[in-house]
Order: structure tokens, then C-alpha cells, then sequence
């Protein structure tokens, strides 16, 4: 139970403040002071804003606490610290900083527990608009804020930069490093990556987009296309050069689509001297009868629609059987293309097989109403790893965002509620199912359009639905000035078809047959291929 220092004064002394320590007044006469405290070992203050201050070793420890009190200070004023034994303090563990996980700790912010966030990048990163980074239109920056700017204020909040490499159950202990930390509740939100069906050995060659890695590498790739196709001396080279294929009609799929198609035919139209770049063959296969499946039919109509009217060839049941250097195959047949970026699907992170539960197909952690794993209701899985399903509905959480922000504030607010109730001494009620509600589905095309399903209730389409998305995905970007840049950076591109992120970083050697005769390339720029395999036309 925690102690008021307005009512105790057994275990602590708190000095008045004399030359010696910090002092300075401000024009309302509030002084800010360091007082000089000592506790008993085993007790904690709790400031209302900063750090908690521990005792060290017995019996006594001294030090200093920052704090704002009146000028001529008695250090009683209510609210401000709390005394409170350090053992009493539930230890609340989340892995991964996405949106699961920082919502997880937001939601702990005022509960009685000490968070511990662990990430293996020390960056949250805004995934919507990695596709924005891919095709040059915003900065990495842009999308993602330190995750320990994020939690600054949050006074019971750690965080850590590891790697978690195993979860013992049994012991209630998190393996990262070289070590282990123990946990009372244990939140894990590591997310997804990419799923190739069993054939990895694509990943290579079809990159997809998870990450902000994952972004600066496609947009390399589809630069350094344009550059490889300006150089090359072989026509059907040139062609292939020219032509990108994204496998998958979700999302992801159909945002790439129209914008890689919007780069060619409109910003860098006229910025190459030996090529056409509005010849450019943008292919879109879907291995279902529609586009953007989880939307209203004729939302995915409409989508297909005007991605088709943008100059984007989509392919409806299309399965890719294989994917090379050269091209792809759809069955028997082969498509000569340079550059495959995946977007067909995704499988959980491998984190969720340390917990020796079942899973579902995805490699999900099949959890029960209350997000919990079976016989550990310590241990709550949310985000992408989690195989939820809403008790409102009964249908199963999709992976996006909002579903990620949902559970891990649930999670968050279970652990709250309980560790409160503890405390009061009052026993622990059952926990209410976890209900998603879905907000709708929303997937831009391309400049002035875009698809929104709103609430299950509203279809809208165009220059309407593409307003709307942006303005509700700057309302949940983190950080005003990551909302401010992309809100200009987003005018800019409108008004003048702009992508100035075009940048190529890391490897720049251009991927050509034959050099064009009259050009002479340095060897070290130029990537050395065989002739291409198969050749023949779709």
C-alpha cells in the first residue's frame, strides 16, 4: 500500500534545504530544489514526475530528488511523492515496440507496476506508410520516432534495446542476451514478417515491406531500375528492366502498384535521356477472383478500376509458382521481369513457438478471450502475433493497426485493474473478452484516390476517401513534428508530382546485359548478368 508523505514520516527524512543545494526562483515564487532524502532499505518515493528513487543498501542511503514545492518548502504537499515498499511493485515486461506495445505501456502509465519495454531497434516505426518511403514520397525519418522519446514521461516505463531470444513460462523469465529477467505479467508483441509459402529461398529476390530496412531497399531497387534501364544496351533487357511485378492484391500490393506506376509516368518522366519511363509495366497478381479481398466488393472494383485506368495490369487468380532473377512464372508461363516485391501474405514472428502453445497456420498464438495463453493468464499476446478473435463479433482481429492499438490497451488495462484491485486488498473479478472494433479498411491508389470502408456502414471512394485516409493516418502518426513534415511533404508531392526522397543508398552498381556502345561505364558500377532465362513473352 502506498504511503503519502503527507501522513508518514516514519521511514524517510527529508532535509530542509539550505546553501548547498540547488535553488532557483521564477516569477511566481515556485522554487525548484533538490532536498536531500533517506530511506530505509526496501522502500521507494514515487515523484509525480520523474524517476523513481530507491534505497540502496542497509540501512540507510542518501540522496537527491528533484522536485517543485513552494518556495519556502515543507515538502508535504499531496500528490507529489509517494512512499511505497519496492517489493509490492508487479514487474510488467512488453516485447516489441509497435503499436501493440506501445499501447500496452501507455496504458500502464498510472498503474502501480514497473514497465519494462523491450525492442531489438531502439525506433517505432508508423508501418502504413513504409510503402511511402519505398516509392521516394516521405523520409524514414518521417515515419518513426526513438521509442524512448516516446515513453520520456512515462515515469514506471524502461526502455530496453535486445533481442529476446526465448520465454520460460514455467519460471516467468524473458531470455535476451547473455541473461534472463524475471516478470509478474508478460506482454509479447514482436508482430510479423514476411511469408513466402515455403519457398524463403524468394526472399532475396522479392523483397518485402515490414520494415524501415525493408523500405530503403526497395526504393533502391526501383531507382536503381530506372538507372539500370537508362545504361542497357540489350532491348529486351531494357524491357524487363522497365517492368515490376508485386505479388499480392491487399493493401500493400495495390499502394505499391499505383505509386511505382505515378514515379514512371509522372515525376521522372522527363529526367531520362534514353529511355521512356511512361512505358513502364506495372503487373499486379492476385491469387483470389478480386483485389483487396477483405473489402466490400465493389470497393475492390473500384480499386482495380482505377488502377487499370493508371496504366496497371492486374491479374486476377494468378498463383506465382516461381520466382528467378529473370521473371516470374505464373504456372507454365514466364514473365521476363527485373524487379518482384512481395506483398502475398505474412507469418508471425518465431517468438510465439518459445511458448510451446498452439498455433495456427500463420505461426499466430492461438489465445483465448482475454488475449492470454492457456494456464498462464500472466502471459498475453497481441498485435500480429496474436490469433484473436472478438467477443462482439466472433470473427478473427485482422492484422492492421487499429487491431494492434486495441489489444495491446486492452492488455494494458487488465493488468492495471488487477494490480490495483490487489492492492486494495479487494478480490481480482473476472476479465472481460477482448472486443475489436473495427473502424473500417482504408487503401490509397494513387493521386486523388483511394477506397475506404467505414465502420462496415459507408463505401466512399476518390478524391473523398483519399482525403479521409490521410487525414486519419496523420491523427495516429507519433510525433508533431513527424505530422507537420508529412502533411508538407504530402502538399509538395501533390502539387508538383514530386518525390524528392529519391535516393539510392548502399549498393548503386547498375544490373545490365550489354552496356549501351556509345557509354562507357567503370566496371566497379556496372553488376555482370548472364543472358536471360526463358525470354518469352507473357
Amino acid at each position: 500500500m502506498a504511503l503519502s508523505l503527507f501522513s508518514d514520516f516514519e521511514n524517510f527524512t527529508v532535509f530542509r534545504p539550505g546553501p548547498q543545494h540547488e535553488k532557483s526562483v521564477n516569477d511566481s515564487g515556485t522554487a525548484r530544489l533538490s532536498p536531500m532524502i533517506e530511506l530505509q532499505q526496501g522502500w521507494q518515493l514515487r515523484i509525480s514526475r520523474g524517476q523513481p528513487f530507491r534505497a540502496g543498501p542497509p540501512p540507510f542511503v542518501t540522496g537527491s530528488l528533484r522536485g517543485t514545492f513552494p518556495a519556502e518548502p515543507s515538502c508535504k504537499r499531496k500528490g507529489d511523492i509517494e512512499l511505497m515498499p519496492t517489493q509490492s511493485l508487479p514487474h510488467v515486461i512488453i516485447v516489441g515496440g509497435g503499436f501493440a506495445g506501445l499501447n500496452a505501456a501507455r496504458a500502464l502509465a498510472a498503474a502501480p507496476v514497473e514497465v519494462t519495454l523491450v525492442d531489438r531497434r531502439n525506433h517505432h516505426v508508423f508501418q502504413p506508410f513504409l510503402y511511402q518511403v519505398a516509392t521516394a514520397s516521405l523520409s524514414p525519418a518521417d515515419i518513426s520516432a526513438p521509442i524512448r522519446t516516446v515513453l520520456r514521461g512515462q515515469d514506471n516505463c524502461e526502455v530496453v534495446l535486445a533481442e529476446v531470444t526465448g520465454v520460460d513460462v514455467e519460471e516467468r523469465r524473458v531470455r535476451l542476451g547473455g541473461g534472463h529477467v524475471q516478470y509478474d505479467y508478460l506482454i509479447l508483441a514482436t508482430g510479423a514478417t514476411h511469408a513466402y509459402f515455403g519457398h524463403d529461398d524468394w526472399a532475396p529476390i522479392a523483397p518485402g515491406l515490414k520494415s524501415l530496412e525493408d523500405a530503403v531497399e526497395m526504393r533502391r531497387r526501383i531507382l536503381l531500375a530506372f538507372e539500370s534501364a537508362e545504361q542497357e544496351g540489350n532491348a529486351a533487357s531494357r524491357r524487363a528492366a522497365l517492368t515490376f511485378a508485386i505479388v499480392g492484391g491487399g493493401p500493400t500490393g495495390v499502394e505499391l502498384a499505383g505509386a511505382i506506376k505515378e514515379i514512371a509516368g509522372q515525376t521522372i518522366a522527363k529526367e531520362y535521356k534514353h529511355i521512356d519511363t511512361r512505358t513502364t509495366r506495372v503487373i499486379l497478381f492476385e491469387g483470389g477472383d478480386r483485389l483487396l479481398p477483405t473489402f466490400d466488393p465493389s470497393l475492390s472494383a473500384r480499386a482495380q478500376r482505377d488502377l487499370e485506368r493508371m496504366g496497371v495490369e492486374v491479374r486476377l487468380k494468378a498463383i506465382v509458382t516461381n520466382v528467378t532473377r529473370d521473371g516470374v512464372y505464373i504456372g507454365n508461363a514466364f514473365i521476363p521481369v527485373r524487379n518482384v516485391f512481395w506483398a502475398a501474405g505474412v507469418k508471425a514472428s518465431p517468438l510465439g513457438k518459445a511458448l510451446g502453445v498452439p498455433l495456427d497456420r500463420a505461426g499466430r498464438v492461438i489465445v483465448g478471450p482475454d488475449l492470454t495463453i492457456p494456464a498462464h493468464p500472466e502471459v498475453f499476446v497481441a498485435g500480429d502475433l496474436a490469433a484473436a478473435k472478438s467477443a462482439v463479433t466472433g470473427k478473427p482481429v485482422p492484422g492492421v493497426a487499429q487491431g494492434g492499438m486495441q489489444m495491446g490497451r486492452y492488455a494494458g488495462e487488465i493488468i492495471a485493474r488487477e494490480v490495483r484491485t490487489v492492492r486494495e486488498g479487494r478480490s481480482v473479478r473476472e476479465r472481460r473478452a477482448f472486443e475489436y472494433r473495427d473502424k473500417g479498411s482504408m487503401a490509397v491508389i494513387g493521386k486523388s484516390r483511394a477506397v475506404a470502408d467505414l465502420f462496415g456502414r459507408w463505401k466512399v471512394g476518390g478524391f473523398v476517401a483519399w482525403l479521409m485516409w490521410g487525414m486519419i493516418h496523420i491523427l495516429f502518426l507519433i510525433g508533431f513534428r513527424n505530422r507537420l513534415q508529412v502533411m508538407l511533404a504530402w502538399f509538395w508531392n501533390w502539387l508538383l508530382n514530386a518525390r524528392d526522397v529519391r535516393l539510392i543508398s548502399g549498393d548503386a552498381r547498375l544490373d545490365i546485359l550489354v552496356a549501351r556502345s556509345e557509354d562507357f561505364i567503370p566496371e566497379e558500377k556496372v553488376l555482370t548478368r548472364t543472358a536471360p532465362e526463358g525470354g518469352g513473352k507473357p
